[in-house]
């Protein structure tokens, strides 16, 4: 009796759960979708239509090679240069792996992000988690081989970066802790955390590197400082508030009582009173 209570209880919990993911994850995007028309999809189109674009370029030994300088990031390079590059680095795709099969992901990640999230925080979250796994990687060569695992040869300094892949995991896994969506979470993070067991490499170790950084800033959704993506309308809302009526029936301070006016004496009239 009490086992099949508590699987009772459990599928009720899962129930819950799964129509929650659903409402959050793709109910509540297609609403904003029908509500904002294409004007909620420039992000996610720009994304896909940039991806497409430089793996049509990179085609040839010269667009190769001007993509390379262009988005290519890696990690001995200097940082300035790094942090030049990475927004470009965005729409590069891997060379090995299928472009569709990627602008796929990439286009519904950054297309659910847009429309649940913003267009400000999506452009934040994509590139924070990218350049975290970027940033991290050069810490990780520095440190060296050893350190339990976490330092690596500095031949890994001239490996490309992941490209857009950071980013498409750093969204779906930001957007599975914001809108609480464990299907989703273990279906992005999760996979990320069983490749980099199975085929541990440099793109597995920023893919876990991207989901930490979007699991820490998803935990400071809403609460995070006013400069955050996210929180300007919430400011001007505020701004814009009437300012409250004082209903105090005592003096405005900034209130000078006028003097009574003096009229004239009338011509024979007694100023004193003669009594």
């Amino acid at each position: 009796m009490r086992v099949r209570d508590a699987a009772a209880r459990f599928a009720r919990f899962a129930g819950r759960t799964l129509r929650a993911e659903w409402h959050g994850i793709v109910v509540d995007p297609v609403r904003q979708l029908a509500r904002r028309g294409l004007s909620g999809l420039v992000l996610a189109f720009v994304a896909a239509f940039g991806v497409i674009l430089f793996h049509e370029v990179a085609q040839r030994p010269a667009g190769e090679a001007a993509v390379r300088i262009l988005g290519g990031v890696q990690a001995d390079l200097p940082l300035w240069l790094t942090l030049l590059r990475t927004p470009v680095s965005l729409y590069v795709p891997a060379l090995d792996l299928p472009v569709w099969a990627g602008i796929t992901q990439l286009f519904l990640a950054f297309a659910l992000a847009e429309l649940t999230l913003g267009r400000g925080r999506t452009l934040f979250i994509s590139y924070a988690t990218t350049l975290a796994g970027t940033l991290t990687v050069r810490a990780m060569i520095a440190i060296g081989p050893g350190w339990w695992g976490l330092g690596l040869p500095p031949e890994a300094g001239r490996i490309l970066d992941t490209g857009p892949s950071a980013a498409v995991v750093g969204l779906f896994t930001y957007l599975s802790v914001v809108r609480r969506a464990p299907v989703v979470f273990f279906l992005t993070g999760g996979s990320m955390v069983v490749e980099s067991v199975v085929r541990p490499n440099l793109a597995g170790r920023e893919h876990l590197i991207a989901v930490a950084a979007a699991i820490v800033l998803a935990l400071f959704h809403g609460r995070g400082p006013r400069w955050l993506p996210g929180r300007a309308a919430v400011l001007a809302k505020w701004r814009r508030a009437p300012t409250p009526v004082s209903t105090s029936t005592g003096p405005h301070p900034h209130h000078r009582p006028q003097r009574p006016r003096r009229h004239p004496a009338l011509p024979g009239a007694n100023v004193r009173d003669s009594s």
